[in-house]
């Protein structure tokens, strides 16, 4: 490509916040180019010429990747608005509670009364869309640090 190489281009589009799938097509193999650029977030590396039915499927695999990546971000987003409506005492005993402490730990650990914390609970339950228990501690650990 006269005046812009791919990875230059890469890291270009991916300086501007460009989550599109990305596929080099090269004359050549370069190990080292290869690598750097998968590395970088590409999707394949083809040498050509390249059949047309392993360029759609290299393309078709891209997509799927790119589909699912939107996918996961977009729930990620969900649980961090979702996380963004609970008070500073829910995020408390949200964090508490996904770590398996009881009702009653987590009030004398707060300073509070237990039927306090469950009333908290509940809120952070219904709040966060959590049907049980275990659901809620996969949403924290997707979340990372419930607290931030």
């Amino acid at each position: 490509m006269p005046g812009l190489s791919g990875p230059a281009l890469h890291s270009r589009l991916l300086e501007l916040g460009s989550t599109l799938p990305i596929l080099y097509l090269s004359g050549y193999a370069d190990v080292s180019t290869t690598v750097q650029v998968i590395k970088a977030g590409a999707e394949d590396f083809l040498i050509k010429p390249v059949d047309s039915d392993e360029l759609f499927r290299a393309i078709e695999r891209a997509l799927s990747s790119h589909q699912t990546a939107r996918e996961l971000n977009r729930e990620f987003d969900i649980l961090r608005s979702r996380l963004a409506t609970l008070t500073p005492r829910e995020r408390q005993v949200f964090a508490l509670i996904v770590t398996g402490k009881l009702n009653k730990v987590v009030a004398h650990e707060l300073g509070t009364a237990e039927r306090t914390i469950k009333a908290h609970r509940r809120r952070v339950m219904e709040k966060m869309k959590a049907r049980t228990l275990a659901e809620l501690v996969s949403f924290a650990e997707r979340l990372g640090d419930p607290k931030v």
